[in-house]
């Protein structure tokens, strides 16, 4: 006998679980009391941009026990694609009544009148398959390695320090400004020359911060679109890289900065540095018509009103053509070996731009990867008075999971389990499935604190550089986070999408906020114990299938221990969290009796003794007799 009218997350009440594609079917049942006497009950549903619900008669299904009873419906989803709302209505001889969402997919009667959704997507919408199983690793190309290249035309007005490492420069100029211009220069030879490092880390795709000229080192402030960075090198160390990384099984993915340039370069020009062309200095400029000019030239919109970055008109055709044209920017770094997109503040960036950036990405490559930079829930954001449709099949591919980054952290440092339970199903349930499966999930990337920093540190003093000047965990916090990064990323990497790593998270890499979470990857200085731990994971996702698009279970999300599991066909993989300061004994679910744990961990027939603050893989099938075997050869 079910108390729950409605569970949207389980499959006796809807089925298929989860987003679906067009015309699919859905069936779905309510559960209510007798005693309430229903003699008619009702779907009711509505696509988000139509107020006009649709009213969908339920047929009787049966009894549940003595008291309670079944009413069902099965519904052919529309052709169109969008996001859908809905709730169900019933008639009783007091009235008529209603069963909302009362969160977590949870249905109940009468109450806030919330409804659930459904993500409806294009039949024909696809993903790369080349990203599923794989490992992301995320390099801001000044700080990952330097070669002994010879630097070029590098521009003036750049700090260049004179020994790898060191504290990033933090201090405001004479004139109260942060100006970002000081450079450890490393370059794409450097990371070139680290690929072989990075395929024994389990990497199978790179994702480049701005690689292009810029005069900031974060080179977020484009100066050209067209050109590599100077520091960085030029086409064809991009072009050898990518070569390179290929044959290694390595994908390159670019970060496209397309909401905003600088105002040094050569589209907005407010300094001359090219010249007296411009769109600052000249209303003729071709570039004038892309900027939102208050009064020419000193009154301009800017990205978040930081002056030096002026915001573009997204939506201007010209700006389009000129990134997504035959010989547009997008276009041009496929031609030269990249394999994909990461779009910047993608939620700033317009429908007509992203139709037409996907677009041209596709048909210049067809396995190209684009994908946003979004921090909520990216099903149902609602931005710039529209709700933004990046997953019904024309925009985004995928996108940074900020959602699973915040729950894995939150987590980890609350030890609150069922609240992570809850936002990992809200993401499972909300997202296409091939979107879930080439999700980029971090845990720390360049505008976030440090994963080490935030799980065992000081909570961080906003904007008190200061005070995060040099500040370092102490020996005992130290520890403590490597525990706490081994438990983090057992979970980020068995969790459905693609785990991704900053890089020097898997070194142990400390650092409260911009530029502290930036400094230069610690050559030689790597703690070894968190390395090899990432290094067997990333053996463990090469060799285990059901890491690529296999089923996803909830087991435990209780007294601070998390456990979950992925199967596919006969392969499967359970991982096991223990959050407290003690020992857990977790007994396994009976599929899971005789499974091999592969982290060191001893486990028995039925169960296993989890130590305190630790994390367990275990796994069944073929595969895991082969990962043994690559084991003990040390490979």
């Amino acid at each position: 006998m079910s108390s729950i009218p409605f569970n949207s997350r389980d499959t006796i009440y809807k089925y298929p679980f989860g987003a679906l594609s067009c015309g699919s079917e859905v069936t779905l049942r309510i559960n209510l009391p007798r005693y309430l006497q229903c003699s008619y009950a009702f779907l009711v549903i509505h696509r988000d941009d139509l107020y006009q619900p649709h009213c969908i008669q339920m047929e009787w299904n049966g009894m549940d026990g003595e008291d309670h009873e079944w009413w069902k419906t099965v519904y052919t989803l529309p052709e169109t694609p969008g996001l859908y709302w809905y709730h169900f209505e019933y008639e009783t001889p007091y009235g008529r009544s209603c069963v909302f969402n009362s969160g977590n997919g949870i249905g109940r009667i009468g109450g806030v009148s919330a409804d659930f959704q459904l993500t409806v997507y294009a039949k024909d919408f696809t993903v790369p398959e080349w990203l599923k199983g794989g490992v992301i690793y995320q390099i801001f190309p000044d700080r990952f390695a330097k070669s002994e290249t010879p630097k070029s035309n590098v521009p003036e007005g750049r700090i260049i320090h004179d020994r790898w490492g060191g504290e990033p420069c933090w201090r405001p100029d004479e004139r109260g400004k942060i100006l970002n211009n000081d450079f450890f220069a490393g370059d794409l030879k450097g990371i070139e020359e680290h690929l072989y490092r990075l395929r024994e880390l389990g990497v199978t795709c790179l994702y480049l911060n701005p690689i292009f000229k810029a005069y900031s080192n974060h080179r977020y402030d484009t100066a050209d679109y067209s050109e590599i960075d100077p520091l960085l090198g030029n086409e064809e160390n991009f072009k050898s890289l990518c070569e390179a990384a290929e044959k290694l099984g390595i994908k390159v993915i670019l970060d496209g900065v397309f909401s905003h340039t600088g105002d040094d370069s050569i589209y907005f020009n407010k300094y001359g540095t090219y010249g007296d062309g411009g769109a600052y200095r000249d209303k003729n400029s071709k570039y004038y018509k892309w900027y939102k000019f208050k009064n020419w030239p000193d009154k301009y919109q800017s990205w978040w009103g930081i002056e030096t970055l002026p915001e573009v008109k997204e939506e201007c055709p010209d700006f389009i053509e000129f990134i997504t044209g035959e010989k547009g920017i997008a276009r041009k770094w496929l031609r030269l070996g990249a394999s994909g997109w990461r779009l910047d503040v993608a939620d700033e960036l317009p429908d007509v731009f992203l139709d037409a950036l996907r677009k041209a990405v596709k048909e210049e490559k067809k396995d190209a990867l684009v994908l946003g930079e979004v921090w909520e829930d990216a099903s149902n954001k609602y931005a710039y008075s529209s709700r933004r449709r990046y997953f019904l099949g024309k925009q985004l591919d995928s996108v940074m999971n900020y959602p699973f980054a915040a729950a894995i952290l939150h987590y980890l440092r609350s030890g609150n389990a069922d609240l992570f339970a809850q936002s990992v199903m809200t993401i499972l349930e909300n997202y296409p499935p091939q979107v879930i499966n080439v999700l980029m999930n971090h845990i720390g990337t360049h505008d976030t604190v440090r994963a080490i920093t935030m799980l065992a540190g000081e909570q961080c003093r906003a904007g008190d550089r200061q005070w995060q000047s040099g500040r370092k965990l102490s020996e005992l916090q130290y520890e403590q986070g490597i525990k706490l990064m081994k438990m983090a990323s057992a979970i980020q990497y068995t969790l459905p999408g693609v785990p991704s790593i900053y890089y020097g998270d898997e070194a142990g890499m400390e650092g409260y906020q911009d530029p502290f979470n930036r400094g230069c990857y610690p050559w030689g200085k790597e703690n070894r114990e968190l390395l090899s731990w990432y290094m067997l994971l990333g053996k463990i996702r090469r060799a285990c299938p059901a890491l690529k698009d296999g089923s996803f279970e909830a087991i435990s999300s209780g007294n601070k221990c998390v456990a979950f599991s992925r199967e596919k066909d006969e392969n499967g993989i359970l991982t096991i969290v223990n959050r407290n300061d003690y020992t857990l004994n977790f007994i396994f679910p009976a599929q899971w009796q005789c499974s091999e744990c592969l982290t060191g961990i001893e486990a028995q027939y039925n169960y296993i003794d989890m130590p305190p603050m630790s994390a367990a893989v275990l796994g069944k099938g073929e595969w895991v007799e082969a990962l043994a075997e690559e084991l003990s050869k040390g490979k």
